[in-house]
């Protein structure tokens, strides 16, 4: 098979749209190999370089980064590794640093053209040269290029005779991964999917690749961060390429291990271009969500402003002024969708808490409207509309600014003032602040969604309710089996002193958080879900009914809207 040696300098340029179909990181992983005495084979893919181990010594000799064999082998050594995903392959990375005297002194790849076979089954396939024997020189990085393959799953590097290479790279194009439905939800970035990064206005720190990868990987070296900038109105950006053109709904921004050097606040652009890069400052970019906060260590989940019915290629995510993000989620679909079951998310992609649905009853037709999303309750993306209230494992996931101090002799933990309670009755009104518990039963549920109908207001008040869990005493009025999950839904007030349901957004809380509506905030009544739930209601009010204590809008039927919840 023809290949091409490619200098170290051409690197970019030549897999600078390829994907590493080995790496870790797209948990490929070795299944077998011959021989790995002095140092073992799962070396090879690790996502770093290999460091120097000079002068550290094992219980079987010199330790070294990489994958390296005993002497005197009279054939050849050799290791199969499973790729992370389906692809063909059009080149490798072959990394002897560190390895001088004992580096391998030639090599050769084989895959496996077969899709019907599993790692159980490598060593009866047949398997197909496609990259012949070429040598390699000592602590130094071999690149070499390859028409491009059929599908592989799998390859094994062959060594000649024996020896050590620190690392070897698989590069080449995702085979997509996508729903057969136009209508199925999916993270149309993913690399599994076909997604890719395709530019970065700065990788300083961490690369942009690492922004569309699997899981939420173990720290800050493997998402994307750009080096700091002091400059005033300086922004930072990436373009994914999506798997696919796609219908646009909600977006995933996850900081998992930025705790100090999370962005400031983010905003979504879209477009759709037959151009790998299109240009960033192109006037045909789209603003798909406004800019919002970001906080640190934590997913966050947004209702896109995207035309549901308008195709895009591209996504361009800004972030202000600079720092580090850990994965972006785009979900869609292929086809144009406006249903409660097309919109949603499963809850297993999108929440780590216990606000997950029992299985349905009652599969009842619900009346078409308008869809929203109901997404994961968190901080920032409720802060235009009030304030989330909860505690913290990890402090440095807080809010920036929130006070946190030991109490009760190092026995608690207390985060201060998370929300100021306000009032602005008129004098003489006899408004007075308070607490009550409002019991709340289940709502109903059809299909995946709960029809929005009523929405009220507190025209002189801020508003919290916090869950008061359950259990308590043989014989006492405590619920025993208290529900997980509620619904927050809110809307900004609109130029005609109504709900303006194009700010509308929803989400579903946990028992472990509570909530505060800001003063005249449209918002749902209290609705749990699947099960009963007590909540403390901390207000101000006059208590006798008056329109200045609350204020209560019954939709029309044309302004219905249904709620999509987290499919499971």
């Amino acid at each position: 098979m023809a290949y091409e040696n490619i200098p170290l300098e051409a690197f970019h340029e030549t897999f600078k749209f390829n994907t590493e179909l080995s790496s870790v990181a797209l948990e490929g992983k070795v299944v077998k190999v011959s021989d790995e005495f002095f140092a073992e084979a799962f070396h090879l893919l690790e996502v770093g370089p290999a460091p120097s181990l000079k002068g550290q010594f094992g219980p079987n000799g010199a330790l070294y980064s990489g994958w390296e064999t005993r002497r005197h082998n009279p054939s050849y050594d050799w290791c199969v590794v499973k790729l992370g995903t389906w692809g063909t392959i059009v080149g490798f990375d072959i990394d002897t640093t560190h390895f001088n005297g004992n580096e391998a002194p030639e090599v050769s790849v084989d895959g496996i053209i077969d899709s019907s076979l599993d790692e159980h089954d490598v060593d009866n396939a047949k398997w197909t040269e496609i990259l012949p024997r070429v040598p390699l020189g000592p602590s130094q990085r071999h690149l070499f290029k390859i028409p491009e393959t059929e599908r592989v799953k799998f390859v094994k590097l062959n060594m000649y005779p024996d020896g050590g290479i620190a690392r070897f790279r698989v590069y080449g194009n995702v085979a997509p991964v996508q729903s057969d439905s136009p209508q199925e939800v999916f993270d149309l970035a993913h690399v599994f999917a076909g997604g890719r990064v395709t530019f970065m206005s700065d990788q300083h720190f961490g690369v942009g690749a690492n922004l569309i990868l699997p899981g939420r990987g173990r720290d800050m070296g493997d998402g994307w961060e750009t080096k700091r900038n002091r400059q005033k109105g300086h922004k930072d950006w990436v373009i994914i390429k999506l798997g696919t053109p796609g219908h646009l709904a909600t977006v995933e921004i996850d900081t998992a291990h930025f705790k100090g050097n999370f962005p400031e606040s983010c905003e979504l652009h879209a477009l759709y271009s037959e151009d790998d890069v299109p240009d960033s400052d192109a006037a045909d970019w789209t603003q798909i969500l406004s800019p919002v906060k970001l906080g640190p260590h934590r997913r966050h989940f947004f209702a896109l402003e995207a035309d549901i019915s308008v195709a895009y290629t591209h996504v361009k995510l800004t972030i202000y002024p600079d720092g580090g993000i850990k994965r972006v989620r785009v979900y869609g679909t292929k086809g144009p969708c406006s249903t409660t079951t097309e919109l949603t998310i499963r809850s297993s992609d999108t929440t780590d808490n216990d606000a997950v649905a029992p299985p349905e009853s009652a599969p009842a037709a619900m009346k078409p409207g308008k869809t929203i999303p109901v997404l994961p309750l968190t901080p920032e993306a409720f802060l235009p509309f009030g304030q989330v209230i909860q505690a913290y494992g990890d402090h440095t996931a807080a809010p920036p600014g929130t006070k946190i101090t030991p109490a009760n002799q190092g026995s608690a933990t207390k985060f201060h003032k998370l929300s100021l309670l306000e009032s602005s009755y008129p004098a003489g009104l006899g408004a007075s602040s308070g607490l009550s518990v409002y019991r709340c039963n289940p709502t109903k549920v059809v299909n995946g969604g709960v029809e929005l109908k009523v929405v009220e207001r507190h025209p002189y008040t801020n508003q919290a309710f916090i869950p008061m869990g359950g259990g308590g005493i043989q014989g006492d009025e405590a619920l025993k089996e208290p529900g997980s999950a509620y619904l927050v839904v809110v809307a900004h007030n609109g130029a005609d002193d109504k709900p303006d349901l194009n700010t509308l957004r929803a989400f579903v809380a946990s028992a472990g958080q509570g909530i505060m509506y800001n003063t005249a905030i449209w918002h749902q009544p209290m609705t749990v879900l699947y099960k009963p739930m007590d909540f403390t209601c901390v207000e101000t009010q006059i208590g006798n009914g008056d329109k200045a204590d609350c204020e209560i809008l019954e939709l029309e039927a044309s302004e219905v809207v249904i709620l999509a919840l987290p499919r499971h």
